[in-house]
């Protein structure tokens, strides 16, 4: 890969690390699978050990965040806006935020999926997953787009992946959708506090794909400037 004649002039690339931070927000929000698969076989203890490794891992997104935002250069070389990396590191963890507050919810009340939604809900998690994992595929190609000046077939190629990342975001918005219509015929015969609660749960793991929309909205204002 070319060296960016910026980073070696003006210091290490902040990309890098930003990149690493994604990638761990990401690995906490794909946890998602199987532990809605362990809800979903009622083995808690199972939900809890996956629980406190996603709490791990957002913690140690956490700490990547706090570190970028220390040794982001004030320099005004930076290729792009210092204020544009700073907004896409906070979008970016809050998909990390989101999936442990689901994870920590879900645990913390021993929430009961019932049957006839699971299936549903198994493929709603992992699209919102999918979309997370889109919207790092893109954030792999910000260091490449850098030394390119944010043009050429790189602006095409990620111009090309944030489009896919927003079909997988609409495809969870319709089915989020489809969801909330079977739990709603299935409200008369469970708890209503239950109830409230799983719409909760649904309205947070479509948030889950909205962040990851949204990383990929940053990555198109970049590629804007």
């Amino acid at each position: 890969m070319p060296v960016n004649p910026f980073a070696s002039l003006f210091g290490r690339s902040p990309i890098g690390p930003m990149q690493q931070h994604f990638a761990k927000a990401h690995e906490c929000a794909a946890n998602l699978v199987p532990f809605f698969a362990a809800v979903m076989e009622q083995d808690w203890s199972q939900v809890e050990q996956i629980q406190q490794h996603m709490a791990g891992l957002e913690y140690e997104a956490d700490k990547l965040k706090k570190s970028v935002r220390i040794n982001l250069p004030k320099s005004l070389f930076l290729p792009v806006p210092r204020s544009d990396l700073l907004e896409l590191l906070s979008v970016q963890d809050k998909v990390a935020n989101r999936a442990k507050d689901i994870a920590g919810l879900m645990l913390g009340r021993q929430m009961v999926i019932p049957h006839d939604l699971q299936p549903q809900m198994r493929a709603f998690v992992q699209r919102s997953v999918d979309a997370s994992a889109q919207a790092l595929k893109a954030m792999h190609e910000l260091d490449e787009l850098l030394v390119s000046g944010f043009g050429g077939r790189e602006a095409t190629l990620v111009e090309a992946m944030v489009m896919e990342l927003e079909q997988i975001e609409r495809d969870t918005d319709q089915m989020q959708i489809e969801v909330r219509r079977t739990l709603f015929k299935l409200e008369k015969d469970l708890p209503a506090v239950d109830v409230m609660f799983l719409y909760k749960i649904i309205e947070w793991i479509g948030d889950v794909a909205d962040r990851a929309e949204r990383v990929g909205n940053r990555l198109e204002q970049l590629l804007a400037r």
